[in-house]
């Protein structure tokens, strides 16, 4: 019997809908609704598999354009209240993740971040301990935290044959790092200091990735839980339970797409275990894509609102063929040579063009550039997202203005 195929519409609407694009979630807004706001926003983070924070500021926009009446404060509370941290896991790049996932998913993301280290680093450091460094890193950055650059000149001194910067990547490496506050609270600024996720979290932090109910052992069955009680989230404490989260918040994909998001390899082992638990269909190329029994897949003529993706989201960087959400020369235009990802403007639940914010001492400018030419309905639509955008970036400043570029 042959799988059922989902066109790319399907499949962009089901991806909206995980992602909370296609209908964002609403925080209580009563005063006696604080410990509610920021369990909805931990679960919001959950479910999205983290968000990517490679810059120190974007995933306050990704929760804003998730959650309606969130404020940047209930972020920012989070991260000084040690219930979320930033650390470095899919891909090798730094993400925002709950407290409770941080040291579940870190273990299973090590042959990433080996894997960045040997081709970064590996001719500069032949023959390295690395025990010896991570030892060595660990107990420097449990005294104090650090910066990378003290880090490499504290313990060039024990290894003076090798780089500062790769001593300190490779600590990186080998070390569960978090960045530690004031980095990437709002309206605060600092450098990127890093102690180990174990010393940050406390002496219960080793509990941190499993779930308040469930499998109590990381060799337990956290995919049977996720069919039982699909309504939570499921354990990442496996390499199972790290694709069925994958699935739950990017799915319907295939192995390739969830290889892509997470950098991790051979993710057929996995999928092929899994089989017998989900849904299997095909896209519009015949690729074989896998799902959660129970998870949503909306109409593809759903109607979505014009929505503002933060810069660096993981909506456009976690599947392999990106085509459910971007077009190739999409992708040409907002993938920049010097690294540098913006904001993104869906449109009818696809990327239709680029925003960047500017300020002055009186102004905030929102800058929209179109990838092409744009109806009136939706430029009006664009001014006013837009205008709600700066509403809550630049709160504090006189004057707002929205521009929105002739297609280029």
């Amino acid at each position: 019997m042959s799988s059922p195929q989902l066109s790319r519409g399907a499949l962009n609407r089901a991806l909206l809908d995980r992602q909370l694009l296609l209908h964002p979630a609403t925080l209580p807004t009563d005063a006696s609704g604080r410990s509610q706001r920021a369990q909805g926003v931990i679960e919001v983070i959950e479910q999205l598999a983290g968000l990517q924070a490679q810059a120190p500021f974007p995933p306050y926009y990704g929760l804003w354009s998730r959650l309606d009446g969130f404020e940047p404060g209930d972020l920012a509370a989070l991260i000084t209240g040690r219930q979320v941290v930033r650390i470095a896991l899919m891909r090798g790049t730094i993400h925002l993740v709950s407290a409770r996932d941080c040291l579940a998913m870190r273990p299973l993301m090590q042959p990433v971040l080996d894997r960045g280290l040997t081709v970064h680093f590996g001719r500069q450091r032949p023959g390295l301990d690395r025990a010896a460094l991570a030892a060595a890193g660990r107990a420097l950055v449990e005294e104090k935290p650090m910066t990378f650059s003290e880090i490499g000149a504290a313990l060039s001194g024990r290894w003076p044959d090798y780089p500062p910067a790769a001593l300190a990547q490779g600590v990186r490496a080998l070390v569960p790092l978090v960045q530690v506050p004031p980095r990437a609270v709002w309206g605060a600024s600092g450098q990127a200091r890093h102690t180990s996720a174990e010393s940050w979290l406390g002496p219960d932090s080793a509990q941190a990735g499993l779930p308040e109910a469930g499998p109590a052992s990381p060799t337990a069955d956290p995919d049977r839980a996720a069919a039982d009680r699909p309504d939570r989230a499921v354990s990442v404490a496996t390499l199972d339970g790290l694709v069925l989260r994958y699935l739950a918040g990017f799915g319907p994909a295939s192995t390739a797409d969830a290889q892509a998001w997470s950098g991790l390899t051979r993710l057929s082992e996995v999928t092929d275990r899994l089989r017998p638990r989900l849904r299997v269909f095909r896209d519009e190329n015949g690729t074989e894509l896998f799902d959660l029994p129970d998870a949503p897949r909306p109409d593809p003529d759903t109607p979505v609102g014009v929505r503002m993706v933060a810069e660096f989201d993981n909506l456009l960087l976690s599947h392999a063929d990106r085509g459910r959400v971007i077009s190739d020369e999409g992708r040409q235009r907002l993938f920049t040579k010097n690294g540098i990802f913006p904001g993104t403007v869906l449109i009818d639940g696809f990327a239709a063009g680029l925003w960047r914010i500017t300020r002055s001492a009186a102004t905030a400018t929102l800058t929209v550039e179109p990838f092409g030419k744009i109806s009136l309905k939706n430029r009006e639509a664009v001014a006013r997202e837009g205008a709600r955008l700066l509403a809550f970036a630049a709160a504090g400043t006189p004057e707002h203005d929205v521009r929105i570029k002739a297609a280029g």
